[in-house]
């Protein structure tokens, strides 16, 4: 009912004030970081190991890396998916969720820059 209301809020022009829900954006980020972090290891790291091995070892150390991201990425969305409903609604969660985001991201697009650079100099 309050969904529908909302949409029909929305169609008419008029902005509701919904309270943003940490628990849902923390998840959405964690998906989205992982796609980036898989596209960002395929890309670069693969390729730099490729120069170096022309086997089946690329391929699996993007699997082992890949495994290897996904409880950190967990650990993160486990932070947030134990709040209450207050909690997850509370403005004054914003400087820890952004605090988090950041790490998120760095980790999910510096990670495999590091990585790359590492291989690239093994490989040389």
């Amino acid at each position: 009912m309050s969904k529908a209301l909302y949409e029909k809020d929305i169609a008419s022009g008029h902005r509701t004030s919904r309270a943003r829900d940490w628990r849902r954006s923390m998840s959405d980020n964690v998906a989205f970081a992982l796609l980036v972090y898989t596209g960002l290891q395929i890309f670069m790291t693969v390729n730099a190991m490729k120069d170096g091995v022309s086997s089946i070892v690329p391929y699996l150390a993007l699997v082992i890396l890949v495994g290897g991201i996904i409880p950190a990425c967990r650990w993160f969305e486990r932070r947030w998916s134990g709040l209450s409903d207050a909690r997850a609604a509370d403005p004054d969660m914003k400087p820890a969720f952004r605090r988090d985001q950041i790490l998120l991201w760095l980790l999910a697009i510096g990670l495999p820059v590091v990585l790359t650079m590492f291989f690239k100099l093994l490989f040389s």
